[in-house]
Formats: structure tokens, sequence, C-alpha cells
């Protein structure tokens, strides 16, 4: 398996894609929140629109390997900086929760992510929180 070394914004995509498709229903709110965070987080500066396509489909065709889950998760971590480690679980979050509510196909990414992104509970918890507090209709 070629490894595959995503740019950090990349990585960030990587793993809101996974969060979104872990329920195997990419949803319109899910894709749009996606959307969203590459046009407004400042985290995406100088990261057009045009490179959401072909970095999602990057991470499923890593998916579709043998051990592309684990390989996703590793490489969005060693391509991410550590001050953006928060931002990564920040918004795969938001995109799991964007219906206010997160399943357990989403909390078992989430869960998986945190480890990848070695984040402490606490941290965590309030993501989750701020998070929720924030999603509403959009």
């Amino acid at each position: 398996m070629a490894k595959t070394t995503p740019t950090p914004q990349e990585a960030l995509i990587w793993l809101m894609v996974v969060t979104s498709a872990s329920d195997r229903d990419m949803t319109d709110a899910e894709l749009e929140r996606i959307g969203q965070a590459v046009r407004h987080s400042p985290s995406f500066e100088g990261f057009g629109e045009e490179g959401i396509l072909p970095a999602a489909n990057a991470c499923r065709a890593k998916l579709q390997e043998e051990g592309g889950m684990d390989e996703v998760l590793s490489a969005a971590a060693r391509a991410l900086p550590q001050e953006l480690h928060v931002t990564a679980y920040l918004l795969a979050y938001e995109v799991a929760a964007i219906d206010r509510s997160v399943r357990i196909e989403e909390q078992v990414v989430l869960k998986r992510i945190r480890e990848a992104l070695d984040l402490d509970l606490d941290t965590v918890a309030v993501i989750e929180q701020e998070a929720l507090a924030g999603a509403g209709p959009r």
C-alpha cells in the first residue's frame, strides 16, 4: 500500500469525510458542513473549494484499501501540526453532530480520531459541548 501524505487541509477534510461516511450515509447537511468549514475556517486559508472533491476522493480510495481506515487516521495525524489537532476533532465532531445527535457509528470513528490525535478526554468533552451548543438549524 502506497503511503499517502495529505496536506494539513486535506487531512482535515479526510477526518470530516470518514466521520460523515461512518454510518454509510453522507447526508447533504454533512457535505454542506464540510463545504462551510473549507469556506470559513481560518485553517483552510488559501485552500479553495475545488480541493474538496479531490481530497474526499483520495480519502475514499485510501479507505477501500486493506487497513485503509488505520492509514487514513495515521496519515491525517502525521499531516496535522499539533496546533490543528483540536480544530480537526472539532470539525469532525461538527459533521457528526449536524443533525444534533451523534450516531453510534460516528461515536466509534470519533473515538478513533481522538486516539489518533492523542486528545485528552477533558479537551474532547469541551469540544463536544461547544459543538453541540453551536449546532442548530442550518
